[in-house]
This record gives structure tokens, sequence and C-alpha cells, in this order.
């Protein structure tokens, strides 16, 4: 994936380091290997980004940053797919983690009525909580282990292409000169 598309998406890489401390995680959310923007590092940080973003517990972005803190992703990369699952997504993402944990724990799927409130979250999540968790830890590895894959295979095919049109330009070169 060429770094230029991810360059112009995010700010100035220095400016955002000084401007957000991350001084949760003291130094190590400053190292400057966490924020370049490398096929590897890449790849991590979708895989993070996206398993993270099923986690139903608040506190998505900062799992995300410690998470590729530990395995030396990019942290912006992965703690912006967090927001795949935001206030627009979150009820249809969940449900189809919940249908998911159902299938695998073969349990009986219970319709219900969604309610977004604290008295739902204990009464109506508590029968349902082992496949919606789980449900939602499947989701996240497929998501994770797809978008891993996914830029690992584009990356790779861009630099390909990109060096193929190298040759091609060389070739066409040399035989004008001829």
């Amino acid at each position: 994936m060429p770094k230029k598309i991810f360059r112009k998406l995010f700010p100035q890489i220095e400016g955002f380091r000084e401007k957000y401390s991350l001084s949760l995680f003291g130094h190590a959310g400053r190292d400057p290997n966490l924020w370049h923007i490398n096929r590897r590092s890449v790849a991590r940080a979708f895989a993070i980004g996206l398993f993270t973003a099923f986690v139903p517990i608040p506190g998505q972005m900062v799992i995300a940053a410690g998470l590729a803190i530990i395995f030396r992703a990019n942290i912006p990369i992965s703690v912006i797919l967090v927001w795949v699952t935001n206030p627009i997504t979150v009820p249809a993402i969940f449900y189809s983690a919940y249908k998911l944990g159902t299938i695998i724990l073969d349990v009986h799927l219970e319709p219900f009525q969604f309610e977004f409130s604290f008295n739902w979250l204990f009464t109506g999540l508590l029968d349902r909580w082992q496949p919606f968790l789980v449900g939602c830890l499947c989701a996240g590895a497929l998501a994770g282990a797809f978008g891993y894959g996914f830029v690992q295979l584009y990356w790779r095919y861009y630099v390909s292409r990109v060096w193929s049109n190298r040759r091609h330009r060389k070739k066409f070169n040399q035989v004008e000169r001829n």
C-alpha cells in the first residue's frame, strides 16, 4: 500500500505525537517506530484495530493503542480502525455477532428488544452474554485476520505493479535510445 495515501490521510505525525502525549503509556507511546508507515506495521494495525472494534467494552481506542504498542503496530491506524463500530453501526454489528455466537454455541436465538440503557444492559443481556461474547470475539478475530491478509496482499500487489511499470518504462526508454 503506498505510503503516500496514508500520509495524506493522517496529520503530521510529529505534531500529533506532541499534541497527544499518550501519557497513559509513558515513553512507549512516543517510540517513533510505532508511528512509521510500512507493510508490517500497517498490517498489524489493521488486525489490531479491526479485532478491537468488536470488543464490546468502552475504551476500545485505549485498548487498541495498548495492543499496538505491545505488537509494534502503527498506533494511529489501529486507533482509527476501532471506529468501524460507531453509534450507527453498533446495533447491526453486535446483533450479527450475537447470531454468530448462537450458531457457534448451538444455542437457541432468542428475539429481544434493544434499549440503549444500563437497565437493559444488566437485565436484557444477562441471559445472552455468552453467545454475544463468543460471537464478538470470533467476529473480531475473523475481521482482524481478514484485514491483516488484505493489507499484506494489496501492499505486495501494489509494489509489484510499481516495479513492473518501472521495468516497462526502462525497456521503453532503452528502445527509444537505440
